[in-house]
This record gives C-alpha cells, sequence and structure tokens, in this order.
C-alpha cells in the first residue's frame, strides 16, 4: 500500500508560509519568468531536479501564478522520514516494487480535479545542474496517458545565479508548451528544448542585471 496524498489545514498552510519565508530569507531576487493563461483545468508541472529547493520552488510557483492545492510524488523513505510531508500533499512511490503502479494510478487520479496541481521530476533523482540534458523515466508518459487537452502541461525549469552577491537569485521559468501528444519522447524532446532555452538566458541575464 503506498502512502496517498492528503492535506491537513494547519500543516499545509505552515508549510506555504514557511515556503514564502525561506525563499525571501535566502536568495537576493526572485525572477519568474512565463505566462500562463488559466483554462480552469488540472496543472502538471514537469521540472528539473538538483537540489534539496526544488519543491519549495514550486510551491513559490504555485502561490503565486496557478493557485491549486499542490501534490508531489516522493521516494517512500524519504517521505517516512520527513512525515510532515505526508500532510502538504506528499504521496510516495517505491521503485523497483508492484506498488509503482498504484502510486501512478494515484497520481493520475490526481489531476482528474481542476482544483489540483501535481508536480513531477521526471528523471527521478536529483542530478547535476550541470547536466545539459534531463533523461525522462516511462512514470511520466503513464501518468498523462489518454490526456492530451484535458489539463495544463506546464514545463518548468529553476537555476540560481549568484553574479557578484552573497546571496543567489533565483530564476523560475515556466511555459505551456504547444505538443499534441504526450509520449514519452515527445515531452523529452520538447522539455529538453526549454531547459536549455533557459540555460542560455540565465547566461545572457548576466549582462542585464
Amino acid at each position: 500500500m503506498i502512502i496517498r496524498s492528503k492535506h491537513n489545514f494547519f500543516i499545509y498552510n505552515f508549510f506555504k508560509l514557511y515556503t514564502f519565508i525561506q525563499l525571501k530569507k535566502c536568495f537576493k531576487n526572485i525572477y519568474l519568468k512565463g505566462e500562463f493563461v488559466d483554462r480552469g483545468l488540472p496543472v502538471v508541472i514537469i521540472s528539473n531536479h538538483y537540489s534539496w529547493w526544488d519543491g519549495f520552488w514550486v510551491m513559490y510557483l504555485n502561490m503565486k501564478i496557478f493557485r491549486r492545492k499542490f501534490h508531489f510524488m516522493m521516494l517512500e523513505e524519504q517521505l517516512r522520514r520527513n512525515w510532515f510531508f505526508m500532510f502538504t500533499g506528499g504521496f510516495s512511490v517505491k521503485k523497483g516494487t508492484r506498488s509503482i503502479i498504484e502510486t501512478l494510478n494515484h497520481a493520475s487520479e490526481i489531476i482528474e480535479s481542476s482544483k489540483n496541481l501535481l508536480l513531477v521530476f521526471p528523471q527521478g533523482k536529483i542530478e547535476s545542474v550541470y547536466k545539459t540534458k534531463i533523461k525522462f523515466e516511462k512514470g511520466i508518459e503513464r501518468i498523462l496517458k489518454g490526456k492530451e487537452g484535458k489539463l495544463h502541461l506546464v514545463f518548468n525549469v529553476n537555476l540560481t545565479e549568484y553574479f557578484s552577491d552573497k546571496k543567489p537569485s533565483l530564476f523560475i521559468y515556466f511555459t505551456e508548451p504547444k505538443i499534441n501528444s504526450f509520449s514519452l519522447n515527445n515531452l523529452e524532446v520538447n522539455y529538453n528544448t526549454f531547459f536549455n532555452f533557459c540555460r542560455e538566458s540565465n547566461i545572457m541575464e548576466r549582462t542585464l542585471l
């Protein structure tokens, strides 16, 4: 049995407040770079995964732009260790076991409601920020199968830069790609195109700030 997502009113709202305070405290500037036209559909965010901060950054993006109920997949051992995430939309995945089917089905159920947002790290693990290509695992295709036109699919890339400052600045890029098929290859190719566009954009930011 997997640990299913739930939201405790007090813990979930504390988590949102904690996110806001920590980001304002630890980053010199936060730049939101993207546009979103809300059509009242559920939201799935595909994001890069290179640090402890990643979920907090997407929570901040959700509070500012999407305003949906936050859900995310987390390794079972980490979720049990950090129990409070069980009450902020976290649900478990245990790789290499038969329960992964239940996890993917639960993820699909979440995005049946327009009130929900699901965060997915398609590579399934933390990787170096210096990687230039993100390899997708198969789970994302299973979650999104048959849902073309029924949700907001959002690509998100988070990058940090120090430049000449003591604290880093955070750049949160997001876009809703115009793709007709949620096949694994189509998702991976289009995401990596956006990912590298964001990396190049951040290089250009050095001359603008």
